[in-house]
């Protein structure tokens, strides 16, 4: 069987349980080396253990894969920083970053807290950019030294954050920011061999599982669309040496559906060559919204 990462170097934050737990597996399947990253916090954050990113080490030791573990926090700078240096100080290299730590602390915006807030925005946005900072601190120096880089970038969005999603304000901002974010890399970062992409991924977790309890349901029999082992062969591709054509994308993906999200782009529009009367605006904007698509729903609604 060809293994498609064969040789490359990959960190996976949040990789002790569900989707980062499938990522760092199929890639150490694939022949990547890895570096499980997991604080083996709770659902919301609070915690600490060592017992899942261990879990997924002794499984890909069973693979006869390469990896090491480490708990620092992704949204701590020094943490980051030494976050990307195990995989470098353990192997000589950074190929792939796969940015998938998150939390969640789900209110309805009337409800939720300055803290939580706050913290689940730390952990997604801050967490993205103080890991990928840090790496890219590697490739650019890589790339300055004359060396021929091939680096991936490889985000976590949701569908929450390209359509929001009621009770989840906080989480639906932070993986907005996140696709937002991707795009920024991709077209900074390519100068340095460096691609960046983004997944919003549906699949049985435990920030799914009970928000969304139907969907995410088990079935008796047959395709389990919402295994999270579904999501894994995307990352797989998009961290090898064949998607080195790809960037600033996000992709939905969710069992056996793999889609590329199209968002915020120019829909109709009038100029009138002059400034507007506010008394004229609104037959203009009803004329607009008639030709426009009808917008998803949010989650929830």
């Amino acid at each position: 069987m060809t293994r498609i990462c064969e040789g490359r170097v990959a960190i996976v934050t949040g990789a002790g349980r569900g989707i980062g737990r499938e990522h760092a597996l199929e890639l150490a399947r694939q022949g990547a080396r890895v570096v499980i990253n997991d604080l083996g916090a709770t659902l919301d954050g609070n915690g600490a253990s060592t017992g899942p990113a261990g879990e997924v080490l002794e499984e890909i030791k069973r693979l006869g894969g390469e990896a090491i573990t480490n708990g620092d926090d992704v949204a701590d700078w020094e943490g980051a920083k030494r976050l990307v240096a195990s995989a470098i100080d353990k192997w000589g290299r950074l190929d792939v970053l796969v940015n998938n730590a998150g939390i969640v602390r789900d209110r309805m915006l009337v409800s939720t807290a300055e803290d939580e807030w706050d913290a689940v925005i730390r952990v997604h946005l801050k967490g993205h950019f103080c890991v990928t900072r840090h790496a890219t601190d590697h490739w650019r120096a890589r790339s300055k030294a004359g060396e021929k880089v091939d680096a991936r970038i490889i985000n976590t969005s949701s569908g929450a954050g390209l359509r929001g999603s009621v009770g989840q304000a906080t989480y639906s901002t932070a993986k907005a920011g996140i696709a937002a974010l991707t795009l920024v890399e991709a077209a900074e970062l390519a100068r340095y061999g460096v691609t960046s992409n983004a997944i919003a991924p549906a699949a049985r977790t435990r920030m799914t599982e009970t928000v969304f309890a139907d969907m995410m349901k088990r079935p008796e029999s047959g395709f389990d669309s919402m295994d999270p082992a579904n999501v894994a062969p995307l990352v797989a591709w998009l961290a090898s040496a064949d998607a080195k054509d790809v960037t600033g994308r996000v992709f939905e993906v969710s069992g056996g559906l793999i889609s590329v999200a199209e968002g915020w782009t120019a829909g109709p529009r009038i100029d009138r060559g002059a400034r507007w009367e506010p008394s004229e605006i609104g037959p203009a904007v009803r004329r607009l919204l008639a030709e426009a698509s009808v917008p998803e729903k949010v989650y929830g609604t």
